[in-house]
């Protein structure tokens, strides 16, 4: 593997891991300027995660491992996913091992020890999170599956590379009814998994509505501030898968530096826009009843199991 590849690995994760925050206060930002607002600016991620790892960690009486690990076993998750997932380039040393099955265990991996860590804590809040969550999860976990397994029947694979580099190679396949129905199954998917609304509302106070702040109240100064970067790290991490497959044009295929600046441009670009419009549909939009988040949770599953069989009944095998 030449040197292009390393530095395409090297450059997921650092523009990945660098533009977490940024993207997380370029949507607050957004939406504050559609709320009338001025809003703390598009740096203000980076200025909270300052402030938060100046200060003292404090762990909950009779709090186990499972509550020190989960900060840095979240962060850690999705970062090897980052790496894995083609954002950047087709071509890198761990392109074989990006497998569609890896990459949605990494993302439940981080999931779990969240959830864990809330049970851990021994609070009414943390334990409630944690059951929500699991509930939610049982539900995404298989719609991310379903939606990218249907991209990967008319591949032949469900490699992440070779999915993406089979669209480039074939733009036709991207406005197939499957692909309609993935890319709907997997947005909403997306929204649950990084609890954004209308199945979460990260900028909640209310704890009895909480599912993903839930977990975390307990953490403080640097372990909260690891949490909050795998949010966002997890955040960019899907917002890029979906632009990957849904949108692939950009990513280099080949040993091309300039293609590969390219990418990196293109795949900030693109990011922001989807983040940009997730922001603004937030405002337009209103958390439903948790009762009700199953049904839209089945929803989404349902569309994607619809995509797979459109993709298997119309588009065969590669």
């Amino acid at each position: 593997m030449s040197a292009h590849g390393y530095a395409a690995v090297a450059g997921q994760v650092v523009v990945a891991g660098a533009g977490a925050p940024l993207l997380a206060g370029w949507m607050r930002q957004v939406r504050a300027r559609m709320e009338g607002r001025a809003g703390a600016g598009v740096l203000q991620p980076w200025r909270d995660t300052r402030k938060l790892l100046r200060k003292e960690p404090i762990t909950p009486v009779g709090t186990g491992p499972a509550f020190r690990v989960a900060p840095a076993l979240l962060v850690a998750t999705s970062l090897v996913a980052t790496a894995l997932v083609p954002l950047l380039s087709t071509d890198t040393p761990v392109s074989g091992h990006a497998d569609l099955i890896v990459v949605v265990s990494l993302i439940a991996l981080g999931t779990l020890a969240l959830a864990l860590a809330g049970l851990d804590t021994g609070t009414a809040f943390g334990g409630m999170g944690a059951s929500r969550e699991m509930t939610v999860a049982a539900l995404v976990e298989p719609t991310l599956l379903l939606s990218v397994f249907a991209l990967s029947i008319p591949a032949g694979t469900t490699n992440l590379p070779a999915i993406v580099a089979g669209a480039l190679d074939d733009a036709s396949r991207l406005a197939s009814p499957a692909e309609l129905l993935a890319v709907a199954a997997l947005a909403v998917a997306v929204l649950a998994e990084t609890g954004r609304i209308p199945v979460d509302n990260p900028s909640t106070h209310l704890e009895l509505t909480m599912i993903h702040e839930a977990m975390a109240l307990e953490y403080s100064g640097p372990d909260l501030a690891l949490v909050e970067f795998g949010a966002q790290m997890r955040l960019t991490l899907l917002l890029g898968l979906l632009s990957s497959l849904f949108v692939p044009w950009g990513i280099a295929t080949d040993g091309s530096w300039a293609a590969l600046a390219v990418a990196v441009v293109l795949f900030a670009v693109k990011v922001t826009v989807l983040g940009g419009l997730l922001a603004a549909a937030e405002v337009c939009w209103a958390k439903v009843r948790l009762f009700r988040v199953p049904e839209l949770l089945a929803g989404s599953f349902l569309l994607a199991l619809l995509a797979v069989a459109a993709s298997y009944f119309l588009g065969g095998t590669a």
